[in-house]
C-alpha cells in the first residue's frame, strides 16, 4: 500500500498543534545521521521499532529532530500513559531536582517514598492491611515479589503461565514464555519455575456452558501442574491480568477467580503483575478490578513513574513484613524524583477523566477495527480500555507478515505502533490516556488503511 501522508506545510506555524505532520520521509536525514552514530557507539543488542530520534513531545505526538510530528500509539510500551511531556509531572519532578536528586532511601528517608506507598496501599485491589516496597524496574518488582513469597511461605517453586512476559533478568526470563528474543542464547535459566495453561477469552466458545467448560479445563490443567511437583512446594503463582507481550490476551471470565481459589486453597501467594495493565490503562485503576480479583501481592511499574524509573510491590502486610530488615532494597529504589512523578500521576488519575478516556479509546478502536473481522486475515480485536490489539491470522495460522507490513506502513505515515504476541502477529495499541479524539481518530484511520493495504 501507499502510506498515508500529510503534505508538508509551506508555513509550519500554520499546522495545528495537535496534528500529525510529515516534513520528511521517516526516518529523516538528521535521524539517519544520528542512527549511524548510534550504531558506532551502542550495542546491537538493543532492538528499535522506529529509528527516529525524538526532540520533544506535544501531548500525544512525538516531534523528531527533522520536524516530523508522529502520533504516539506506543506510549513507551505503556509507560507514558499521561503523555510523554505532561506539565504536572515535569513540575513536580523539576521541583524535586531543585531540592536534591537522591539520597538512597536505605540511608536517609524522604516523605515522597512514603506517600507513594500510602497511595498504593489505599488503591490497589484487596480489602486488607497492606505494605509497599518501591524499586526501579518492573523486573525488579517481579523478582522481589518472588523473594517475598518465598520468605513468607518457606517454599521455593513459582508457577507462571503460557504467553507470560515478566522481564529480562535471569529469573524473569525463566518466567517469560517467549523464547526469541527474550530467552534465546541466555541460558541456563533458573529452575523452580513451572508453567501452566490459560483460558484466552478470544478462544473461548460462544456458548456459555461450553465457555465454562473451557475455563474449567484450563484450571484443571493448572491443578495438574501443581500436583506434579506438589502444591505444597509452590511459593507464588504469578500472572498478568491481561498478558502484554504475549499478545494482549484477556482471560476468559472466571479464570482469574479460579486461580484465586486454587492459590488460597493451597496456601500459594497470588501475585498479579499489573506492570503494563495497571495505572488506569484498562479504564480501571488496575486491570484485575475487571475480574473482581485481588492478588495477595500486586505489582506496579511502567506508567507509575510516567517515564521515570519506578516500580512497586504492594501486598498483604503479613507477607511484606515477613522479610528480614535489609532483605529488600536497592541503591536507586524509590528515587525521590521518580516518586514525585508518581505523585503527579496520582493527581492526574484522581478525577477519573483519564479512566474515562481509556474507555473511550476502547470504543473507538472497536468501532474502527471490528468491521475488519469480516476480512480474511483479521483474526480478533481484543483488549480493554487503552490496551487494545488487532490480531492478524487466517486458516494457515498466525500472519506475522501482515502485522509487520501494516506496522511498517503506519510508521511511514507517521503513526507509531508496536507488534507483539508469541508469533509476532498482533498489532498493539497503547495511546496516551488523554489523547484528543481527533488525533486518535486520525491515527486509527491511518492504521486501518495500513492493515487494509497489507491484506490486499
Amino acid at each position: 500500500m501507499t502510506a498515508t501522508t500529510v503534505a508538508p506545510s509551506a508555513d509550519p506555524a500554520a499546522v495545528p498543534q495537535r496534528a500529525r505532520r510529515l516534513a520528511t520521509a521517516l526516518p529523516g536525514p538528521r535521524s539517519r545521521e544520528l542512527e549511524a552514530e548510534r550504531r558506532r557507539h551502542v550495542t546491537e543488542g538493543f532492538g528499535v521499532t522506529l529509528p527516529v530520534f525524538i526532540d520533544h513531545a506535544e501531548g500525544p505526538l512525538l516531534v523528531d529532530v527533522d520536524g516530523n510530528r508522529i502520533i504516539d500509539f506506543a506510549s513507551g510500551i505503556a509507560v507514558t500513559s499521561v503523555g510523554a511531556a505532561n506539565p504536572r509531572v515535569a513540575e513536580r519532578a523539576a521541583a524535586q531536582l531543585g531540592r536534591f536528586t537522591h539520597t538512597c532511601f536505605m540511608v536517609t528517608e524522604y516523605s515522597s517514598f512514603v506517600e507513594v506507598c500510602r497511595w498504593l496501599n489505599e488503591h490497589t485491589p484487596g480489602d486488607f492491611d497492606k505494605r509497599t516496597a518501591l524499586f526501579s524496574t518492573g523486573a525488579e518488582a517481579v523478582e522481589n515479589a518472588v523473594k517475598i513469597a518465598r520468605s513468607a511461605t518457606r517454599r521455593s517453586n513459582v508457577l507462571v503461565f503460557d504467553e507470560a512476559y515478566h522481564g529480562r533478568t535471569q529469573l524473569t526470563m525463566a518466567m517469560t514464555a517467549k523464547e526469541n528474543p527474550y530467552r534465546l542464547n541466555f541460558g541456563p535459566l533458573p529452575g523452580s519455575v513451572f508453567r501452566g495453561p490459560t483460558a484466552p477469552a478470544h478462544l473461548a466458545p460462544a456458548d456459555p456452558a461450553a465457555a465454562a467448560q473451557f475455563v474449567a479445563e484450563a484450571l484443571g490443567g493448572v491443578e495438574t501442574v501443581l500436583a506434579e511437583a506438589g502444591p505444597e512446594t509452590f511459593a507464588a503463582m504469578v500472572i498478568e491480568p491481561i498478558q502484554g507481550e504475549g499478545g494482549f490476551v484477556v482471560h476468559a471470565p472466571g479464570f482469574l477467580a479460579g486461580l484465586r481459589e486454587i492459590a488460597t486453597r493451597h496456601g500459594i501467594v497470588l501475585v498479579i503483575d499489573e506492570i503494563q495493565a495497571g495505572m488506569g490503562r484498562t479504564g480501571d485503576l488496575f486491570a484485575s478490578e475487571h475480574d473482581g480479583v485481588a492478588g495477595d501481592i500486586t505489582l506496579s511499574a511502567k506508567a507509575l513513574g510516567a517515564g521515570l524509573p519506578l516500580s512497586a510491590v504492594t501486598g498483604r502486610a503479613e507477607l511484606m513484613n515477613a522479610v528480614h530488615a535489609g532483605g529488600l532494597g536497592g541503591t536507586y529504589a524509590g528515587n525521590p524524583v521518580a516518586c514525585e512523578a508518581a505523585l503527579a500521576v496520582f493527581e492526574l488519575l484522581e478525577d477519573g477523566s483519564l479512566l474515562a478516556g481509556a474507555r473511550d479509546i476502547e470504543a473507538a478502536v472497536r468501532g474502527r477495527f471490528e468491521p475488519l473481522l469480516a476480512h480474511d486475515g483479521v483474526a480478533s480485536v481484543r483488549g480493554r480500555g487503552a490496551m487494545m490489539a488487532v490480531e492478524l491470522g487466517d486458516a494457515s495460522g498466525p500472519r506475522a507478515d501482515i502485522a509487520k507490513a501494516a506496522a511498517a506502513a503506519a510508521h511511514a505515515a507517521g503513526v507509531l505502533t508496536l507488534t507483539c504476541g508469541t508469533h509476532g502477529n498482533v498489532i498493539r495499541l497503547l495511546p496516551p490516556l488523554g489523547v484528543e479524539p481527533e488525533v486518535l481518530d486520525e491515527g486509527l484511520a491511518v492504521l486501518e488503511a495500513a492493515i487494509r493495504g497489507a491484506l490486499s
